[in-house]
């Protein structure tokens, strides 16, 4: 993988990351404080968008399937050491969410992050054979 490769997918996701947040602060109660029908089926939504945008960006860089774990991370680690931040202080950084959303908040992340992670590494693991 280029430098300039690793650069770009630290810069895209955080900004991924950044527009994500942003959209959670201004629409979240929507998601997260409705009836559990909507809720299910925007958690199953949002980690197969997400996965499909960041398998999209590594195709488009054309990132050899032997570093998409590596690549994956690049895109991921701004996000999860941004959401240790937002979810410490939710009520700063989403104050239109009530403080008991934070756990299904963080349930949306951690599906997010284990399944764009788990196809990168599925993916690695079959073009190392």
């Amino acid at each position: 993988m280029k430098a300039q490769d690793v650069v770009l997918l630290l810069f895209l996701g955080s900004s991924i990351w950044i527009v994500g947040t942003l959209h959670y602060a201004s629409h979240g109660p929507a998601v997260l404080e409705t009836t559990s029908l909507h809720y299910w089926r925007a958690f199953i939504i949002s980690p197969i968008a997400s996965a499909i945008l960041c398998i999209g960006i590594l195709l488009w860089r054309h990132i050899a399937p032997a570093h998409w774990a590596s690549a994956m991370l690049l895109l991921a680690i701004p996000g999860m050491i941004g959401e240790a931040v937002v979810l410490s202080h939710l009520s700063t950084f989403m104050p239109k969410l009530h403080e008991t959303s934070g756990g299904r908040y963080g349930a949306f992340l951690f599906a997010t992050y284990a399944l764009v992670l788990g196809v990168a590494e599925v993916v690695t693991l079959r073009a190392a054979r």
